[in-house]
């Protein structure tokens, strides 16, 4: 079989990590680096025992329900609930099955109580 006279030539890539480099570079100087919110909550640690003066309020967060100390409350009425309960420190326990966005919500909500310190403990 006689071979055709194209001959294929090798496909150049010079231009595609051009093209890539410039598009990284592109993305990198247009995008902001600043923390659009932050929660402020504490881990809280084990071992180093300060003494906390205020008795702490539990609050149990699950999937489908929220619990703080042995009642179950809604999301819209946390405020109120732990303005009752006179909480100054909260320890904030996140069921197996909790989503991210649902454990936010509720510290979103939890910090708008005013003297209401948080802290994250494993569930």
């Amino acid at each position: 079989m006689p071979r055709s006279g194209l001959r294929r030539r090798r496909l150049s890539l010079t231009s595609l990590i051009d093209v890539i480099f410039l598009l990284l570079l592109f993305f990198m100087l247009s995008s902001t680096f600043t923390r659009y919110g932050d929660l402020p909550f504490l881990a809280a640690t084990g071992g180093a025992g300060a003494a906390e003066t205020a008795t702490p309020v539990f609050l149990r967060v699950q999937p489908d329900s929220i619990l703080l100390n042995v009642a179950e409350v809604t999301l819209a009425d946390l405020p109120a609930a732990l303005t009752a309960q006179d909480a100054a420190l909260v320890l904030i326990a996140p069921s197996d099955g909790v989503s991210a966005q649902r454990l936010v919500d509720v510290l979103v909500i939890a910090q708008t109580v005013p003297g209401v310190s948080l802290r994250l403990i494993g569930g």
